[in-house]
Formats: C-alpha cells, sequence, structure tokens
C-alpha cells in the first residue's frame, strides 16, 4: 500500500511540474507590437514589448513595393546619418525585455521644414514592417505592421 500511494505521489508531483510549467509559459508570454508615432519634432518606428517575458527577435524585414530589404535605410532616400535606426542584419538575435522598446527608426524632426517632414512621412507611408520573433519557451510567432499610417495627415497634391 505504501509503494502505491508513493507511485501516485510521485505522479501528482510530476503532473504539477507539467502545470506550473504551462502557467509559467503563459505567463510569461512576450507581447510585441510595431509602435509609430510623429510628434511635433518627433517621427519614430518602435518594436514594442508589452508582455511580461522576453521578446527574441530572429529577423526584421521592410517591404516596399513587394521587394523585401533588411534594412530601413535600403527603403528610404534619407541619408543614413540624419535619423537613428539600428540594423539587425549580421545580428543572430535581439532581446526586448518587458515594457522596453527596440528602434526601428526614430528622427527629430525639430530643425526640418514642414515640407521635409511631409516628404520623410511619404516615403515611410510603403513600407511594410514584419518581425519573426520567439519567447525563452521557443513558441515562434510573426506580426507585421504597414507604415500607412504616416499618410494620414498628407495632403494632397489636389488641395
Amino acid at each position: 500500500m505504501a509503494i502505491i500511494i508513493s507511485l501516485l505521489a510521485l505522479l501528482a508531483t510530476f503532473y504539477q511540474l507539467y502545470l506550473q510549467r504551462l502557467h509559467n509559459e503563459k505567463s510569461l508570454k512576450p507581447l510585441g507590437q510595431i509602435d509609430v508615432g510623429d510628434r511635433k519634432t518627433h517621427i519614430y518606428v518602435h518594436i514594442q514589448n508589452n508582455g511580461l517575458g522576453p521578446l527574441i527577435i530572429k529577423n526584421v524585414v521592410f517591404i516596399k513595393d513587394g521587394i523585401t530589404y533588411k534594412t530601413i535605410s535600403e527603403c528610404l532616400k534619407l541619408a543614413p546619418k540624419s535619423y537613428w535606426h539600428i540594423s539587425l542584419k549580421g545580428i543572430d538575435k535581439k532581446v526586448i525585455l518587458p515594457n522596453a522598446y527596440f528602434v526601428i527608426f526614430d528622427k527629430n524632426t525639430e530643425n526640418n521644414s514642414p515640407e521635409e517632414i511631409e516628404d520623410i512621412k511619404k516615403q515611410l507611408t510603403p513600407i511594410t514592417l514584419k518581425v519573426s520573433c520567439r519567447d525563452i519557451y521557443d513558441n515562434k510567432f510573426s506580426f507585421e505592421r504597414n507604415l500607412e499610417w504616416f499618410s494620414r495627415h498628407i495632403h494632397s497634391e489636389d488641395n
């Protein structure tokens, strides 16, 4: 009888370990989001982690006019030194901690004319950003966002 009780206790322990791992896996899930903004003197595109676990980025690609690019500087006609960007080209992976973000594009427009700011927004508009990532339990997922949001205040040529 003692052996049966010991085996049942051992099985219950292993089942509890399994449930604990499932709980941890669900509660430590990263929630990736592509965050965009154009404030008065600031235009940016970030990859934000709004979850409780680290977001491990494996790959970031930019799609413009059906062509895939590895860096945002390949999609823009701006001087690469005029804006903040980090290339993941050649990097095995990038980790974004919870409640942190990774800069894809960041431009201070304080010294730019309204026409230059509008041109930057027009260049960002046709780009789609696609992120492939995983969590610490090696669950793979991806998310994407087109940057058409920047065109919401662009004046048309007809006005």
